[in-house]
């Protein structure tokens, strides 16, 4: 896994000729192309090139030996342009490969959380519960498609992004330059496949343990100005969320998922093109079950006393989830000599649709929610660099979001008498609509300042404003990093930056709270101030050093102080996560990466220590137990999410034969265990104050690809995720916001199989 501080692409002071380029250029531009060719599935995926008429070309002497054709206008230029828009400049990135996808557990057909679960400072957790968490956060992250933002969805088990449409893609942490804002714990920066120079695609079947059915296309290629890619697949397995026991299998886990992916490029002329980008995702899962759960009761009286049945079975319960993802993007990029700009419309549906068991939630939890949310928006992104001499490169833009959630609520319950306790007439159906809206808008301006080829400063800030259905909050953030490359081997960076990081718009609204009161979904605490936008002063290290050839070894340090902390956990019946502030917070970490490589050998070491702690409960307090809140508002509490040790590890090793290449790939994860609730001396509840079993899961595979003509080849895979089949818990079912226990996957043996045309 490759890590890097980003000095940025090309040399300082070096001026773009995009536009402007010379035939011998151009074939120079071709043969650079090369170098960017990546191997993707068995086969040659080139960088984005589309073919121009030669406008000269009817000039050429016919009859001659020199021989007349189509000059070939490589657009590669382009995307490097757009890296100057952008770059990361002094934050940590940490980039993945198309090929490093391949080499770990499950490759192009794993969850992308997965992918990212392979790089330094991620911690995994259960899918319900966030699926990982960067830098002692709980979410707080941003994803970027070919640089545009891609708006947030409701949270959800699913993430919509295949790793398949990958062709390189990086995290980005730290102290963050003043283009990125309102995310704040990392950035997924995502480059696709753009198409190639030749028309081709792939089809194949991946399948095996707990009922994996998992066939994929893809096709991809340029006609004339036009590069075009779209991929799909259709994944079924018995183990869409994490098993609540400990046995080999769950029960009632099966899950179905439809995924799609678009990409189109129309060139314009040699500096400018039109992007397209379309997804969608359809997703139905099963709630796994526990066996054996002991009757659900009010105060002394069982919650079955009203509902006409003395047994229920709760492995025979029957809670269901929908997830649906739906997004668009246009983007218009331009590279001038000194000017290089993109701007960008686009647009989101996310839904999400939680069905209870009627009879059984109530038997129970004596509450049975039917929860519908769909999110719906659209918004503007501009961002332009601007090279004004050799030593400055200044940068700005904006963005506008606009965001709509409507909510149709329908929570059965029991009455219940105030006095008793207890219920005191059948269950009945309460009603509730809101709906929320909310309008994030953000500007920024920044100097990259060259002041030696060595040193580079980077300053700025950026002005952020949100705008819910109940508040209005903004802030000014100062950024700068200062990056200093003090060999060839070796560099070092330094950065500060303000964080201003809103809530998300489909938090709880304060008219949903009340409603419940003398019912048996009715809160002992009826505070429910407004989650508030989270203000946060980050700090980073760290040290980049070359020991040897192919030998890489990384160190970063981070500290972050925060007012309004933001979290996010799982209450009551549900199983949609609900946001909430700590009135502030506390973390700090180190990570270390180490990787080598050498011919066809490749591998990587990670590992991260991390501690994110809170202080009192400051929104939504009707979530928590009044005991616990009480603890939080007078001592520090370790977040639900904190993970003190973290690692990953992967090894690969490819060899060339006549008839095409095989490779063996191994790789690891480990976690010292995620917070769960402690027992003090006096018998009172600790919330999150003790912590998991470390746990760890060894996967190995096989990859064998044959050619079978020209461009023609057939892949064959077979792999064992984690090994040892170890049972290992990542949720107890205890801790603030924690729903069930969640156990991780046991051993499972898959494979598949795949043909490139």
């Amino acid at each position: 896994m490759k890590r890097s501080l980003d000095f940025v692409g090309k040399k300082r002071g070096e001026k773009s000729t995009a536009g402007h380029r010379p035939t011998a250029e151009l074939v120079a531009t071709i043969l650079s192309c090369a170098a960017f060719t990546a191997v993707a599935g068995g086969r040659m995926v080139a960088a984005e090139a589309a073919v121009l008429p030669d406008k000269g070309a009817a000039d050429v002497p016919k009859g001659t030996n020199v021989a007349t054709m189509e000059t070939v206008v490589v657009i590669g230029h382009l995307d490097e342009a757009r890296e100057q828009i952008v770059p990361s400049l002094g934050a940590t990135s940490y980039s993945i490969s198309r090929d490093q996808i391949e080499t770990m557990a499950q490759g192009g057909n794993a969850q992308f959380s997965q992918v990212l679960l392979r790089a330094p400072g991620v911690v995994g957790d259960s899918a319900v519960n966030g699926g990982l968490h960067v830098r002692g956060e709980h979410a707080n992250l941003q994803y970027r498609i070919n640089d545009v933002l891609l708006p947030e969805g409701i949270s959800g088990f699913g993430l919509e992004l295949s790793p398949r449409i990958v062709d390189s893609a990086q995290l980005i942490t730290g102290t963050l330059p003043a283009q990125y804002g309102f995310r704040t714990a990392g950035v997924v920066d995502i480059h696709t496949k753009s198409g190639g120079m030749e028309n081709g695609g792939e089809v194949g079947i991946y399948g095996g343990s707990f009922e994996t059915f998992h066939p994929t296309f893809e096709l991809g290629g340029s006609e004339g100005k036009w590069n075009y890619l779209i991929d799909g697949g259709y994944n079924q397995n018995a183990l869409g969320i994490e098993n609540h026991t400990g046995a080999s299998s769950a029960i009632h886990d099966l899950t179905g998922q439809y995924k799609a992916f678009t990409y189109l490029s129309y060139v314009i002329d040699s500096s400018s093109r039109v992007s397209v980008l379309g997804s969608l995702s359809y997703s139905d899962y099963q709630v796994p079950n526990t066996p054996g759960l002991p009757v659900g009761m009010a105060n002394t009286l069982p919650w079955h006393s009203f509902l006409g049945t003395t047994h229920f079975d709760s492995a025979l319960l029957d809670e269901n989830q929908n997830e649906q993802n739906y997004y668009g993007v246009v983007a218009y990029q331009k590279s001038l000599d000194k000017l290089n700009f993109q701007v960008a419309t686009f647009g989101r549906a996310s839904t999400v649709h939680f069905r209870p068991d009627p009879l059984g939630d109530l038997f129970f939890n004596g509450v049975a929610s039917d929860v519908d949310k769909s999110l719906y928006s659209a918004g503007l992104e501009f961002d332009a660099s601007y090279e004004a001499t050799d030593q400055h490169t200044i940068r700005s833009g904006s963005m506008l979001v606009d965001e709509y959630v409507s909510n149709n609520l329908r929570t059965t319950v029991f009455p219940i008498d105030p006095v008793t306790g207890n219920p005191n007439g059948p269950a009945f159906p309460i009603l509730d609509n809101p709906v929320l809206h909310g309008l994030f808008a953000g500007a920024y301006l920044q100097d990259e300042w060259r002041i030696s080829p060595r040193l580079t400063f980077n300053v700025g800030g950026r002005f952020d404003v949100f705008s819910s259905s109940s508040d209005r909050e903004n802030q000014l953030s100062p950024r700068a990093n200062l990056t200093y490359k003090a060999t060839e081997s070796t560099a070092f960076h330094l950065g500060y930056a303000r964080y201003f990081t809103p809530a998300p718009v489909e938090s709880v609204s304060a008219g949903s709270v009340a409603r419940f009161d003398n019912t048996s979904n009715a809160s002992a605490v009826h505070g429910d101030s407004p989650v508030r936008a989270e203000r946060a002063n980050y700090y980073g290290a760290g040290v980049t050093q070359g020991l040897a050839p192919g030998l890489q070894l990384g160190i970063d340090g981070y500290y972050k102080t925060a007012r309004n902390q933001l979290d996010d956990g799982l209450f009551g019946q549900t199983l949609i996560l609900s946001a909430f502030n700590y009135r502030r917070a506390d973390i700090h970490g180190l990570e270390s990466t180490l990787s080598y490589t050498h011919k066809g050998f490749a591998s990587y070491a990670n590992l991260a220590v991390s501690r994110a702690s809170g202080q009192e409960w400051t929104s939504s307090q009707f979530l928590f137990d009044p005991a616990d809140a009480a603890y939080a508002r007078n001592h520090w509490v370790p977040l639900d999410h904190d993970q003190l040790v973290s690692g990953s590890f992967g090894t690969s090793y490819q060899w060339e034969q006549s008839s095409g290449n095989a490779r063996i790939f191994a790789d690891a994860i480990y976690g010292s265990g995620l917070r769960t609730d402690a027992t003090a001396a006096d018998g009172s509840n600790i919330p999150n104050g003790g912590t998991l079993p470390s746990y760890y899961s060894v996967n190995l595979g096989i990859e064998r690809t044959i050619r079978i003509a020209k461009k023609q080849t057939l892949r064959v895979r077979a792999e064992v995720v984690n090994v040892t089949d170890h049972l290992y818990e990542l949720r107890n079912g205890a801790g603030v916001g924690v729903a069930a226990p969640q156990y991780g996957m046991r051993r499972g043996f898959f494979g598949s199989i795949s043909y490139a045309f």
